[in-house]
């Protein structure tokens, strides 16, 4: 485990957030906007500690404070540790983030034991462990958002038990959202549709990218600053009364 951050300075106030698998892609549009919006951030990462590095570099320069912090969601533990640096750096936790996943696509017939254990470990596992630290520790008001995947409604081949790990996801965003009653936490789920990352650009032909970019009547692919306003949206005080949803950030199609 490595740990990398600023000091907060003495007296202040400052909602902080955990955005996990923060280091690239969605989660490092994410933190940046939180950063933007005056979130103290915690970039989580499980490898490249590197990118995380130079992403807390360019959200401090920019006057933000953000610390890095390794660590893989399939482990509770180390999620646990993850919540202690937070709270010990910025004196609590206000907002996480579930963004920390992974891709394995396949027809459920060619699928194997690894690749459905992989995915189910990050994906689903990962935001388990996040989501019941959240919910024991998010302070009075505070927000849990989870990303989710507009696949489900699709119901594309090949996507079979990465879509299953997100339906889950939003299974338990509907039942968390309820147990956290007297609390005024909200628990939501943002559903990106194809969106223009390194996850979802790898092994695509080009004229498959160009057909999933034209199934929604925008007809562009999302980009990860479109996920992350939306994500921003139900993090600030205009999301408040938005609870227990599901956000299809998709351009309309589905």
């Amino acid at each position: 485990m490595t740990t990398d951050h600023s000091q907060p300075s003495q007296g202040e106030s400052q909602k902080a957030a955990i955005v996990t698998g923060a280091s690239r892609g969605i989660g490092a549009a994410i933190s940046a906007r939180l950063a933007r919006d005056g979130f103290a951030v915690v970039i989580n990462y499980a490898n490249g500690a590197d990118t995380a590095g130079d992403l807390r570099r360019k959200l401090e320069a920019s006057g933000g404070r953000a610390m890095t912090f390794q660590a893989d969601v399939s482990d509770a533990s180390a999620v646990a540790r993850m919540f202690d640096a937070a709270e010990a750096t910025f004196d609590g936790v206000d907002v996480v983030v579930n963004n920390a996943g992974v891709m394995v696509l396949d027809t459920i017939a060619a699928s194997d034991d690894a690749a459905f254990e992989r995915v189910m470990n990050i994906n689903l596992k990962g935001a388990f462990h996040t989501m019941r630290e959240a919910a024991r520790r998010l302070r009075h008001g505070g927000r849990i958002i989870n990303l989710s995947s507009s696949v489900i409604g699709l119901r594309m081949e090949r996507y079979g038990i990465y879509a299953a790990s997100k339906a889950a996801v939003e299974a338990m965003t509907a039942v968390l959202s309820k147990e956290m009653r007297g609390r005024a936490i909200t628990v939501n789920a943002v559903a990106p549709g194809p969106t223009a990352t390194d996850l979802f650009l790898d092994g695509k032909s080009p004229e498959t990218i160009e057909r999933l970019a034209k199934l929604n009547p925008l007809e562009r692919l999302g980009t990860p600053e479109d996920i992350a306003a939306a994500v921003a949206f139900l993090a600030s005080p205009d999301g408040a009364w938005i609870n227990g949803q599901v956000l299809r950030a998709n351009g309309g199609m589905v």
